[in-house]
């Protein structure tokens, strides 16, 4: 994966697979600190300890599609190649969160990348699991909740198309607005 917005992608999937109703994402850029973290939790089924044990292994996979799992392993690659570091913890029947550290200006971090188009595709793809979104850049913060835009539609789908148009304007305009360029 060339940007850590498909790395998003891929790990909000696995929440999905793992009958999450709720998946936040947190991306946190702070230019001071020449950090970018970005943290997903779910509340899905979670992973035993020897599931979680053996997840980080690019031979395992509990997918059935395919035998390797490689999401994991090349994200946290992907956060030791650029300066920092990779968790996950997950309990069986709670959930699992991971968090994963960059140093943002290091030559090896990957773009940020189309992070609209994650969400959207997440969104549309998941009618009916609940997303979190939250950007903080430097004290300034933007945040996504589908569960609000549900409120505000009633029974309107909100995978329909006039209703993703706003939801891909928001979150554009909301990432412009706190100057993010992750």
């Amino acid at each position: 994966m060339l940007e850590l917005a498909l790395h998003i992608l891929d790990i909000a999937e696995n929440s999905v697979r793992a009958k999450a109703k709720t998946v936040s994402i947190d991306v946190t850029e702070q230019r001071t600190a020449d950090l970018l973290t970005i943290e997903i939790g779910d509340d899905g089924v979670g992973m035993s300890p020897a599931t979680l044990e053996r997840a980080m292994d690019p031979f395992y996979t509990t997918k059935k599609v395919r035998r390797v799992g490689l999401g994991l392993p090349m994200l946290a690659d992907a956060a030791q190649r650029a300066g920092g570091r990779f968790e996950i913890r997950s309990e069986e029947g709670v959930g699992t969160n991971l968090k994963v550290t960059f140093r943002l200006s290091h030559i090896d971090r990957q773009p940020l990348g189309d992070i609209t188009g994650s969400l959207v595709s997440l969104i549309v793809g998941n009618a009916g699991v609940d997303f979190l979104y939250r950007h903080r850049c430097d004290g300034r913060s933007f945040t996504l909740d589908t569960r609000e835009i549900r409120e505000e539609i009633g029974d309107i789908p909100i995978n329909t198309v006039e209703v993703i148009k706003f939801i891909r304007a928001y979150i554009q305009e909301g990432l412009s607005e706190i100057g993010t360029n992750a």
